[in-house]
């Protein structure tokens, strides 16, 4: 490939496709070339940082839909997203600016951001729940409803909504846990509502509501691998290395797992069972 002044690589993949791509990239790419993760989790620029001198971080809030082949589908209204990006571990400099100018331009909100992984920790934490969406939602209109969520599983007396709430609460304790004894900076929940105010509106379009995640999404296309190992598996990490218990965080990956080996369909589990699953 003819690379040129000005270039910048930007990273689109799942996390698990990230080593491969890269090596491919490395094989043609001068080294000084800017590369850009704009992906779900944290592991992105330290892959990208071990073949690459200049590596950036992009936070990625897009409402996007993507079960057919050749074709997203988007619920953002007003703009297409948040896109902020910032040079990694920390800083910013011209390429930020020009890349968030560029995306500005093209209909997203993005800014330029020197401490970028401070919005990625905190995306991180709102994706621990995308593989807990996966297995137990089993149809779009799920994610919605109610009736679904209030549903009351007859073995444990607990309803989908008080197990789902109380696995999301313990997902996210772990991993504020982690983040405290590891001294890893996270955006607070009032930074994040505040930057996403007045960006984009979440919008119905006739025949395709709004599906769940991006997990969701990989277990209904069928695509045989999973991001979880880089968003919960990156809690368990911290955990390990830290002396911090993440049960919850580990029975993700075992769920993440099994859906993947026994080849099971979004829906195929009850939130009940693996609240059960993580008190045991």
């Amino acid at each position: 490939m003819d690379w040129r002044e000005g270039d910048v690589v930007l990273l689109t993949m799942k996390s698990q496709h990230s080593a491969v791509a890269l090596d491919a990239l490395g094989e043609t790419a001068p080294r000084q070339i800017p590369v850009v993760c704009g992906q779900n989790g944290v592991a992105n620029e330290r892959m990208a940082l071990r073949r690459f001198a200049n590596v950036y971080g992009m936070v990625v809030n897009l409402p996007a839909v993507h079960l057919q082949p050749g074709e997203v589908v988007t619920h953002a209204e007003g703009s297409g997203g948040i896109l902020d990006t910032g040079r990694y571990p920390d800083g910013c400099d011209a390429v930020a600016e020009a890349l968030t100018d560029l995306l500005s331009d093209a209909g997203f909100t993005a800014e330029p951001d020197q401490r970028i992984m401070r919005k990625k920790y905190a995306k991180l934490l709102m994706n621990l729940g995308n593989i807990i969406q996966a297995a137990t939602v089993p149809a779009a209109q799920a994610a919605t409803d109610p009736a679904v969520q209030a549903a009351t599983d007859p073995a444990s007396g607990t309803s989908d909504n008080d197990a789902l709430a109380t696995i999301y609460r313990c997902l996210r304790g772990e991993a504020l846990a982690c983040f405290k004894a590891a001294g890893i900076d996270c955006a607070s929940r009032e930074e994040v509502r505040g930057r996403h105010r007045n960006t984009f509106r979440m919008v119905e379009i006739a025949g395709r509501e709004r599906a769940g995640g991006s997990s969701w999404q990989s277990i209904s296309r069928g695509t045989g691998n999973l991001e979880t190992d880089y968003l919960n598996g990156e809690i368990a990490l911290l955990g390990g290395l830290h002396g911090v218990p993440t049960p919850g965080n580990k029975v993700c990956l075992e769920i993440a797992s099994r859906m993947l080996r026994e080849r099971l369909s979004v829906g195929s589990f009850r939130p009940s069972e693996i609240l059960a699953m993580i008190e045991a």
